[in-house]
């Protein structure tokens, strides 16, 4: 079947590393929440977003949309190669788009020999990579570095970002700027379900680019100030969300189960949960 060309996505002056300027690409888009190792849910997901099956890039959709992914492929849950493997393979085709998380950046720091702590479920990411061939590790590494921290995208009108990124700062391309976007407010003393203080950015936001991020688990997305987080704990238990843009509407699958727990309970007890 003939696919339609999403458009060219531009690289840098090195071949290897992704511009951050697409803004020339106008969509449709599906912008992808924190994967965390879910391969089951994400295949369930693209099914659900109406893409096929395709034996170059794993999916495709059939109306040309392109898969933009918030970053957090990795850790806490049990498919980290499979997701990572899928992911670098539609990006590499020119089949998605995709920005890092901090759990990618860690593990991009511990693939390239860096001493980093085997903390927050880095320890099982590296325990499933050990065990596969040296070249997955290293492909995936040059698949890591190659990710530029946001990307402006439809003209100028789409910032996406992990963490979000304030307006000052869309279309900055340096390192400092890359380890803000992944990591955001890193302060371990903050509540990790406090989206107001994890993404303090947000509270004087004005600008005319929608901002669409991941990072922090919610169980509802919600529009704020043209920005929205799109982290639906799906490693938690709860769900794996896409935003459709230009619609700006949501479709979600389940989690098959509850991959990972924290000292402070993501989901609430089942009974006070309302039915969606």
């Amino acid at each position: 079947m003939h696919h339609p060309a999403p458009g060219r996505i531009h690289r840098e002056r090195r071949p290897d590393v992704l511009s951050v300027d697409q803004r020339h690409l106008t969509g449709p888009f599906d912008i992808i929440g924190d994967v965390h190792g879910c391969l089951n849910e994400l295949n369930a997901l693209f099914a659900a977003l109406g893409y096929e099956r395709d034996e170059a890039s794993g999916w495709r959709s059939p109306d040309g949309r392109l898969p933009v992914f918030v970053g957090d492929l990795v850790d806490r849950g049990p498919f980290n190669v499979g997701v990572v493997e899928l992911v670098s393979t539609m990006v590499g085709q020119g089949a998605a788009l995709c920005v890092p998380g901090n759990h990618d950046v860690q593990f991009e720091r511990y693939l390239a020999g860096e001493p980093v702590p085997l903390l927050f479920g880095l320890e099982g990411t590296v325990r499933e990579f050990e065990a596969q061939p040296a070249e997955v590790r290293e492909r995936t590494l040059v698949f890591f570095r190659s990710l530029p921290g946001h990307f402006v995208l439809d003209h100028g009108r789409l910032v996406v970002a992990h963490t979000g990124l304030r307006e000052d700062l869309h279309g900055v391309d340096t390192p400092e700027c890359r380890h803000l976007a992944a990591y955001g407010a890193n302060d371990d003393s903050i509540d990790p379900r406090d989206v107001a203080r994890r993404h303090p950015w947000i509270a004087d936001y004005t600008g005319s680019a929608c901002v669409v991020y991941g990072h922090t688990p919610i169980l509802e997305p919600a529009w704020h100030r043209n920005t929205i987080g799109i982290d639906t704990g799906c490693v938690f238990g709860w769900r794996l969300t896409a935003l459709r843009w230009p619609e700006r509407t949501l479709v979600s699958v389940p989690a098959g189960q509850i991959y990972a727990r924290r000292r402070r309970p993501f989901l609430p007890e089942p009974d006070t949960i309302q039915s969606t």
